[in-house]
This record gives C-alpha cells, sequence and structure tokens, in this order.
C-alpha cells in the first residue's frame, strides 16, 4: 500500500477501511511538495487490503493532511474533509465499499430517537450552531447514520455539562459511555447507556481534584469498567495527554473506586487513547514513553516490557497503533494479533 495510513477502523464483520497518504516533500520549496490520499479497503472475508478510488482531492505539500474516515457498518464509511471552516468542509459516504462515493456535508440533520447498528456516535455545537469547539457554549451528541452517513441528532443525551465527549463505538457488552461534568458539582462524570442511546445513567467518579478535567476513556473489561479521568496535573514535569486519575467500578458503573491517583513523579502519568482491562485485575495504560501493567486493578504498575501505542474501541476488538504502520488488534486485551498497513517500500 503507498504511503502512511492513518484513522483505520473496522465493522462488526471484520470488513475495513483506511486513509492512506503518499507525500513528496520539496524541503527548500515546501509549497512544490503535494501529497496524494488513497483509501485502503478491507472487504469481509479477504486476506489483504486493497485501493479503490479515493474522492479526496490532492493537497499542496503545506497543506498537511487532516482528513479523517469513520466506519459505519460492514462496507460503509465517511470521510470528512479537513481543513476548512466546518459549514464548508465536504463529506464523502460509501456503502458499497469504496466503489462509489456520495458526496455531502457536515450538517446536522433531523434526530435520532436510538443509535442505529453501525452508527458512531461524535458531538456537534448546538449553541451557537456549527461553531469550533473553542468557540461552542454547548455541544450535543450527534448519530453518524449508517444508512446515507448524515449527521443526526441525538434525541435524549445524558446530563453531562456543556461539552459531553461520547465515545465513538459501543462497548463489547453492548454498552455506549460518554463523559462530562456532573451538572450540581462540577466534578468529573460519566454516563452510561444500555439501550442504544435511549435513556442514560449518570455517576460522580471519585475524582482527585473539583476542578474539570478534559474528559474520561472509557473501557469495559471482561469484570470491571475502568475508567481512566484525563486533565493537566499539579507538580513534576509537564506532559502530553496527562492522566489524573484510573477509577474502576465492579457493577457496571453504579458505583466507582479511584485505584490510581496520578503523583508528581510516579508513572504512569499520561495515558494513550484507553486503557486496556483483561481478566483478573489486569489492565494496561499505554503511557508516552512506555506501557504499563497492573495485576491488581489499578492500585499499582509497573513497566510491562512493552512499547507504548495509541489504544482504540473498534467493533472487533481494541486496535492499537504503536510504531511506523505496525497495528496491534485484540479482543480480550491479552492476545494481539500484529499486522501492518501502509509504507510501501519501508521497513516498519
Amino acid at each position: 500500500m503507498p504511503g502512511w495510513s492513518h484513522a483505520p477502523g473496522f465493522a462488526s464483520d471484520g470488513s475495513g477501511f483506511a486513509l492512506l497518504a503518499d507525500c513528496v516533500t520539496d524541503e527548500k520549496v515546501p509549497e512544490n511538495g503535494f501529497c496524494r490520499q488513497h483509501v485502503a479497503v478491507l472487504d469481509r472475508g479477504a486476506k489483504s487490503w486493497v485501493l479503490r478510488k479515493s474522492p479526496l482531492p490532492e493537497l499542496r505539500g503545506t497543506e498537511g493532511v487532516s482528513s479523517h474516515l469513520v466506519v459505519v457498518g460492514p462496507g460503509r464509511a465517511l470521510i470528512e474533509e479537513g481543513g476548512a471552516e466546518p459549514e464548508a468542509r465536504r463529506t464523502w459516504f460509501t456503502r458499497d465499499g469504496g466503489r462509489n462515493w456520495r458526496e455531502g456535508d457536515l450538517k446536522t440533520v433531523g434526530t435520532a430517537a436510538a443509535i442505529p447498528a453501525g452508527a458512531v456516535l461524535t458531538t456537534d455545537c448546538a449553541q451557537p450552531a456549527g461553531a469550533f469547539v473553542d468557540d461552542c457554549a454547548r455541544e450535543r451528541l450527534v448519530v453518524i447514520s449508517p444508512e446515507d452517513g448524515r449527521r443526526r441528532a441525538l434525541a435524549k443525551g445524558p446530563l453531562l455539562g456543556a461539552h459531553p465527549r461520547p465515545a465513538e463505538v459501543a462497548e463489547p457488552d453492548g454498552s455506549w459511555w460518554a463523559s462530562g461534568t456532573d451538572p450540581l458539582s462540577g466534578r468529573a462524570a460519566v454516563a452510561v447507556s444500555r439501550d442504544a442511546g435511549r435513556s442514560w445513567s449518570v455517576s460522580r467518579l471519585p475524582s482527585p481534584t473539583a476542578e474539570p478535567g478534559w474528559h474520561t476513556a472509557v473501557a469495559v473489561g471482561p469484570d470491571a469498567v475502568y475508567a481512566a479521568e484525563m486533565g493537566e496535573l499539579k507538580g513534576g514535569e509537564p506532559v502530553k495527554n496527562p492522566m489524573r486519575a484510573l477509577h474502576r467500578s465492579l457493577d457496571g458503573g453504579r458505583t466507582w473506586e479511584r485505584m490510581w491517583t496520578t503523583g508528581p513523579m510516579v508513572e504512569p502519568r499520561t495515558l494513550l487513547g484507553l486503557p486496556v482491562p483483561g481478566p483478573g485485575g489486569r489492565v494496561l495504560i499505554g503511557a508516552e514513553d512506555r506501557e504499563y501493567v497492573s495485576v491488581d486493578g489499578g492500585r499499582s504498575f509497573r513497566p510491562s516490557g512493552e512499547g507504548s501505542g495509541f489504544t482504540r474501541r473498534t467493533p472487533v476488538g481494541l486496535l492499537r497503533h504503536g510504531t511506523a504502520c505496525l497495528y496491534d488488534i485484540s479482543v480480550d486485551g491479552e492476545r494481539w494479533a500484529e499486522f501492518g498497513l501502509g509504507c510501501e517500500g519501508e521497513t516498519p
């Protein structure tokens, strides 16, 4: 596959999509450089990825690659153009494995009573409509439909303050999660829906601070739910992707116990993506410097000896991106299968 991969995703049947960018640079005259954008598709049951027609335009060397792709069901995906103002950005939707694309936009049209199978959950700005996040007073949850790739506001969202942040896809038990703040106290809180977004239950986390954080990353394991509270840390060296605390629930998110409180020096202090839960109190934290493992539910950690990577949930398992064009996927957080994508002619 040509170029470098980004935004790979999978549907529940194992089919997948990814964006590829093949760039030629000119160090002396950067504007002479360019990037050709491609779409890689993994059809259901196929043994290898194939290139399909990309609707994305060629980019000049100074523009940068900022498009995004989300998979919204078997053979279906939405590409969002990057860089432009929200109202001017284009989208392209396919329902036949990337053989044909239909152009659209980012506007939210109508409402959805529930989250359909294969859909992705995201947000848009409700007040003022269409504004960038930095200029947005209030966001709302929005469903990206697998039927036509259009955005529809979720009819009933959780009470999580002005800026809720949802997980894109459901956890393995079918639950949907979102994070934000408790409207009464302003402290970190999470919400869960077990009926495809028709109703939500909100629970406050035992945060180590009363100050609002960034968001909370939730992952459901075989015997516990873990919630990593993200936000600025006090003391010690400043870090990227700071993790304030790790919480655990043994009753599906009704009650929480703070297992790990980040200090100014003790690692892990950061998290890339999601915590990775396993059985018997095992949980992995992919930090900025390395991976850390706990075997007591997050009360203590030690380096695992493995490198770090960004982990996110897909309908077929946890997807981890480590170095170069190598990815790992796991259904249980313990056994990982490695695959490569992109980097033609490169040695990862």
